[in-house]
């Protein structure tokens, strides 16, 4: 039998690929990881390259549909809950108790992950299976990178070229952009981290 084991990711920048800038870390029940699987409920820490906290996400136990929790020092500052469709993948993204978010994905073999506001103005975009950077030399797992827009070309540098800009209605506050990794840690259990493991980098695209 196959052994579920505590995801783990590297998270790095666009501009600088070759060091990771900070760690994702599940912690969770063994028993729970065998017997619920994706359905577990679990804690992952959000590091520095040093270790340091930066937040947590939460995950409870799921039935029909899940919902992830961003923590700062023990206090929720946002949630992500999914929405139950036949075939979309819908997810409606809160800061405190007001919704600044909603995902509305096709489904099928779509796996760009688009946050909009309320008027459908482009927020944020997660992209799963994203290649570059020759990461697929690190791992055989899952890729993603995470774009939060409003990137100015003319400081790109080196790889960072590559990467088409994102035209966005606005810039997500920090508190936001915990909320679109809680997302993204979210997506990765939901429909990738069938067997767990390390996964590969949450690439970030800054300004």
């Amino acid at each position: 039998m196959l052994k579920l084991q505590e995801n783990r990711y590297a998270v790095v920048d666009a501009y600088y690929p070759q060091a990771p800038v900070g760690f994702i870390s599940e912690q969770s029940n063994v028993i729970a990881r065998q017997i619920l699987r994706t359905r577990r409920p679990f804690i992952a820490k959000i590091t520095d390259s040093l270790g340091n906290e930066l937040f947590r996400v939460r995950r409870p136990f799921w039935w029909i549909t899940s919902s992830i929790f961003a923590e700062i020092d023990g206090k929720e500052i946002g949630v992500v809950h999914r929405r139950w469709h036949l075939w979309r993948r819908v997810y409606d993204l809160y800061l405190g108790n007001k919704q600044f978010a909603v995902v509305e994905n096709p489904g099928f073999w779509n796996w760009t992950f688009t946050l909009k506001d309320i008027d459908g103005n482009v927020l944020a975009e997660i992209d799963r299976d994203w290649r570059g950077f020759g990461f697929e030399l690190l791992t055989d797992a899952g890729q993603y990178v995470i774009r939060f827009g409003d990137v100015n070309p003319g400081s790109k540098t080196g790889p960072a070229k590559m990467i088409k800009d994102l035209e966005i209605g606005r810039p997500l506050r920090l508190a936001e952009r915990a909320v679109a990794v809680a997302l993204a840690v979210s997506l990765d259990n939901d429909y990738f981290s069938r067997h767990g493991g390390w996964g590969l980098p949450f690439l970030v695209v800054s300004e």
